[in-house]
């Protein structure tokens, strides 16, 4: 296993890498700064856009336009061409201290986001659907900090956390109706470092990948919830990663230059960059992109 940084850009809040497998591009946003990069594998051909407001998370479009993102007020939809971003919906009005914030689209491209707490203490968020229709639904409620949405291989799981619950959880999921039911616990989240669960991925053989962000660590979890291996990485603020490369083997990690609350530690200069990881003997799957 190689550990390297593959673009420092020094993201305040780095999160949600997604890889195009379709343009072999590598896609990551930071969150504070309002800004998507566009990468390739190798980190050269640097291209950014910025959006209006924070950023959660994204997803690309079928149509190859532009993405889907989760600002701070809603679901927005962001052309590549023109730099317009305009508001879908936004599902919280009443609630100006919340913002949408981690995201993932499942194989019939409807894009789930979870909202938060932008003081991360009372149970204010909610965890939403966005179907191709722009349609909203939503789906569970009383979190914090909504973080790692992703599905089983087999779409027959859905996986979900808030970041300071200790644990992660797993739903039945129904593929036809997009539809999560029964959570459940799936695995606990070592806290001791002053860590919590943040955005994951799921492999091709089916295992779920978990940022410990504050703890600088990755988890893999098999499908019976049971810790399969740990990563300790450079920096302790990792925040999320993805599976890509052309054979989708390289593990892609964000991470954050400054922690958005004073009570989280700095890193040293690493903080904020992306990280590849080589010759993990894994692989990953497509991410699907949003829309009918």
């Amino acid at each position: 296993m190689r550990i390297e940084i593959v673009c420092d850009v020094k993201t305040t809040l780095g999160e949600g890498p997604i890889w195009d497998a379709e343009q072999e591009r590598l896609y990551f946003i930071d969150s504070f700064d309002g800004r998507i990069f566009r990468t390739t594998a190798a980190g050269g051909e640097i291209r950014a856009w910025d959006v209006p407001e924070k950023i959660g998370s994204m997803a690309l479009r079928k149509d190859g336009k532009g993405a889907i993102c989760s600002l701070e007020t809603g679901f927005y939809a962001l052309d590549f061409t023109t730099g317009d971003c305009e508001l879908i919906h936004n599902p919280e009005p009443d609630r100006p201290n919340n913002r949408i914030n981690d995201g993932k689209v499942d194989r019939r491209g409807r894009f789930f986001a979870g909202s938060m707490d932008t003081l991360e203490e009372g149970r204010y968020g909610a965890l939403y659907r966005l179907d191709p229709d722009f349609s909203v639904t939503r789906i569970d409620e009383g979190l914090i900090c909504s973080n790692g949405p992703c599905f089983s291989p087999d779409d027959k799981t859905f996986y979900f956390s808030d970041t300071w619950s200790g644990e992660i959880w797993a739903y039945d999921y129904d593929i036809e109706t997009g539809t999560p039911s029964n959570r459940r616990h799936f695995g606990a989240v070592d806290g001791s470092e002053g860590g919590g669960s943040d955005g994951s991925t799921v492999d091709s053989e089916g295992c779920l990948w978990n940022a410990l962000v504050y703890a600088g660590k990755l988890v893999r979890y098999t499908p019976a919830g049971a810790v399969e291996r740990v990563i300790d990485m450079p920096v302790k603020k990792v925040t999320s990663m993805a599976f890509g490369g052309p054979n989708l083997d390289v593990l892609y990690v964000t991470s954050m230059a400054r922690p958005p609350l004073p009570r989280f530690p700095g890193d040293g200069i690493q903080r904020g960059a992306v990280f590849a990881i080589h010759d993990l003997g894994i692989t990953g799957l497509p991410e699907p992109r949003f829309g009918a």
